[in-house]
């Protein structure tokens, strides 16, 4: 008893030891934060890849497509393909299938009067098929949440499209010469009454009406304006018209490939907010992708979704690679072995920066030490007397090392509190910093999140708090072994 009494003693009257409390607690508080918004980044990401790319991804590296050969030595369609599927040992644990294609391409369009050109990965979709296999009408600006997406233009899209058509008409009778001005055209497109959509498309040729669903930073513009604000502007509105240049499906030995473009109509946006695909993906109907590229009956990828992917990944992935020969180019691959290396980086990443930062436990792990240095030099007499009053080696040890553990438990127990009240009022103090340092310490147009995310996880609390401890602890061993080897007859000598 006389153990814990001396713990509490020392606790509440060696000021002293609060540098230790203080220490430990920043460190514990410091991790938790970290570690939480580390999690939220990590979470956030991987929703994202699993919902962009489904559970089960089948790709191959033929610009034609897939080639499985029927009992006749004819290549299966993506139809039949999709039955055999469902036929083999992986069907009655899949719950939807579609087929896409999936090319690099260019994208062209027309912006304040200037052409410009970006790169982009084109992908052929059944936009309803895509939504039965996860991750994709929920990240649909206009269509968010549907169930059937489509590629339909709505009235306003047509309207914007009309307005166009008539801005062009202007300019190419304004370059020819000698030719009557064409009436005034109304410069703004919400001034253009209502259209009559029947009457708008009964002449126009139906291969220009085709849809596009851009991705979000790829048809936007973000800049900062005069006041310092940032400012986002629609380069490409539902409605305009975009060119886009890709390479037709090779088939056959020797042919060459040939260069292949379409126009369409921008119809949606895809917002994912993940940069990598915001600003590089574009979805076309597969159809229309199939004709484009002469690749009718073919495409390139699967998008599979499971009943229970936890437990049947392993299985599915196996009995498909037995329909899927390697040795064709093909690949079967969950979304996490597709996005293996940017998820280990991850990790990596995340391990590195809690050794970094376990270094500011370390470091008060390193003043618990000198202070019950200090404290053990200056209560010589009193462990002389302890001793003296029969108080065994392992007692007068036990004391400091109980009071080690004592200023790890509280000091843990505060940086716990603190840091899980850092975290949940996280985004109200980044804000706070922002409007008083006058920079923007989470800047939005780079990380195009909302809100800083964070995920506290159980399990990296109570191992930040029994690694603080066991410091704590670990480091009053020495003081406390040193103090259990005073004589009493020496400490009492000069009293």
């Amino acid at each position: 008893m006389y153990k814990l009494l001396l713990c509490v003693r020392y606790l509440q009257t060696r000021y002293l030891a609060f540098i230790c409390i203080v220490s430990v607690m920043l460190g514990v508080a410091t991790l938790i934060v970290v570690n939480a918004v580390m999690s939220g980044f990590s979470t956030k990401l991987k929703d994202r890849l699993h919902g962009v790319l489904s559970d089960i991804i089948i790709d191959t590296d033929r610009m034609d497509g897939f080639d499985i050969p029927d009992a006749n030595g004819k290549s299966l369609t993506p139809d039949q393909i999709i039955q055999k599927i469902k036929d083999s040992p992986a069907g009655p644990k899949i719950a939807a299938i579609t087929p896409t294609i999936e090319v690099f391409a260019i994208l062209q369009f027309t912006f304040r009067g200037q052409m410009l050109t970006k790169p982009v990965r084109l992908i052929g979709i059944d936009p309803e098929g895509r939504a039965s296999v996860g991750g994709f009408s929920e990240y649909l600006v206009r269509q968010n949440g549907s169930k059937s997406p489509s590629f339909e233009l709505t009235p306003e899209a047509l309207k914007q499209h009309e307005h166009n058509r008539g801005e062009r008409s202007k300019i190419s009778a304004l370059e020819v010469p000698n030719v009557p001005m064409p009436k005034a055209l109304v410069p703004d497109p919400n001034a253009i009454p209502e259209p009559d959509i029947e009457a708008m498309t009964k002449d126009m040729p139906k291969a220009k009406l085709h849809g596009v669903i851009p991705g979000f930073t790829l048809a936007h513009f973000r800049y900062r304006n005069a006041e310092g604000v940032v400012v986002e502007e629609a380069a490409l509105k539902p409605g305009d018209d975009v060119t886009i240049f890709t390479v037709g499906g090779a088939q056959g030995e020797g042919m060459r490939m040939r260069p292949v473009w379409g126009s369409f109509l921008v119809t949606d946006y895809l917002k994912t907010e993940m940069s990598e695909y915001d600003q590089s993906f574009v979805y076309v109907p597969l159809e229309q992708l199939q004709q484009l590229r002469t690749m009718e009956g073919r495409c390139t990828a699967f998008q599979i979704k499971l009943k229970n992917y936890e437990q049947d990944k392993v299985a599915v992935a196996d009995a498909l690679r037995d329909i899927f020969d390697p040795r064709t180019g093909s690949r079967v691959a969950t979304w996490e072995e597709h996005q293996g290396s940017l998820l280990a980086a991850i990790e990596v990443e995340k391990s590195i920066l809690n050794l970094l930062l376990f270094m500011i436990v370390g470091v008060a792990g390193f003043s618990i030490l000198a202070i019950f240095t200090m404290i053990v030099s200056e209560k010589y007499r009193d462990i002389g007397i302890l001793k003296s009053l029969g108080a065994s080696n392992h007692g007068v040890m036990s004391i400091f090392v109980g009071y080690g553990l004592l200023l790890g438990t509280v000091g843990c127990v505060a940086g716990t509190v603190l840091g899980l009240w850092i975290t949940d009022n996280i985004n109200g103090i980044e804000m706070f910093l922002t409007k008083v340092t006058g920079k923007a310490v989470f800047p939005r147009d780079v990380y195009y999140f909302k809100d800083i995310p964070t995920n506290i996880e159980t399990i990296s609390v109570v191992m930040v708090n029994v690694g603080a401890v066991g410091i704590a602890t670990l480091f009053s061993l020495l003081p406390a072994w040193r103090a259990a080897r005073l004589h009493p007859v020496r400490a009492l000598r000069f009293e």
